[in-house]
């Protein structure tokens, strides 16, 4: 992975993860439990997704990543997929200049491309915008599945191989690292998932080899800026040690 992880511990060393990744789990139940329809949780997600994008910026994490939707997420009834689809745009439209102004540049990984035209077009008007901005990195995870990530990147190789253009005992992990979607960026430090699930759901499953987990019985749409500094916190008092001793 590029760049240089950052570390925790009792001994000095930077107490902010330098990369952060969250699963936004817990929207429908946020809703079920008010007796709401789930499109009322997505839509306060929506919203606690933009604290937390803020307040990232304000603890100094320099990369935020978030997923948004899933590979597996297209199972979901169509209304639904809609519905998400709806307040992705909206979100685009809303928070762009906010995002620009506040010197966040985003970065999408996954298949967005087989999202609607529109939609793709609204997205890659958004990543154009922001471009230049270096305060935040905000990634969001859009049609990402990591097991999908993984085969085309062996695809990659195979065909390189096949094709007399790499030696396989020339493989290692920066080949690979400079194959996958995050290609450039460090590594997550932290993984956050909200709502009290604690699995990884295909997600960034090779970036997270050596991340801290934590995992926290917040719903989704509750988790805000004390929250996330919390986590950092947590983070902080941990000693990340990759192997050694």
């Amino acid at each position: 992975m590029n760049g240089a992880p950052a570390l925790a511990g009792g001994d000095g060393t930077a107490a902010v993860p330098r990369h952060v990744a969250i699963i936004m789990d817990g929207n429908g139940r946020w809703a079920k439990k008010r007796m709401l329809p789930r499109i009322a949780g997505h839509r306060k997600g929506i919203e606690a997704a933009r604290n937390v994008t803020r307040a990232a910026g304000d603890l100094g994490i320099e990369i935020l990543t978030l997923y948004a939707f899933s590979t597996e997420n297209w199972r979901r009834p169509a209304e639904e997929v809609s519905d998400l689809m709806g307040l992705l745009r909206h979100f685009i439209k809303s928070d762009i200049e906010e995002l620009a102004q506040n010197g966040v540049r985003l970065r999408v990984i996954g298949n967005y491309k087989a999202l609607a035209p529109d939609l793709v077009a609204l997205i890659d008007g958004a990543i154009a915008r922001t471009a230049h901005n270096s305060r935040t990195t905000l990634i969001i995870a859009l049609n990402y599945g990591s097991q999908a990530e993984l085969v085309s990147v062996m695809r990659d190789l195979a065909q390189r191989a096949k094709d007399g253009a790499l030696d396989p005992a020339a493989i290692d992990e920066a080949m690979i690292d400079d194959l996958l979607d995050t290609q450039g960026l460090p590594p997550p430090d932290l993984l956050i998932r909200t709502s009290g699930e604690q699995r990884l759901s295909n997600f960034l499953l090779w970036q997270l080899a050596y991340a801290e987990l934590l995992f926290v019985d917040t719903l989704w749409p509750d988790f805000g800026a004390d929250a996330l500094a919390a986590a950092v916190a947590e983070y902080g008092a941990r000693e990340r040690r990759f192997g050694g001793l």
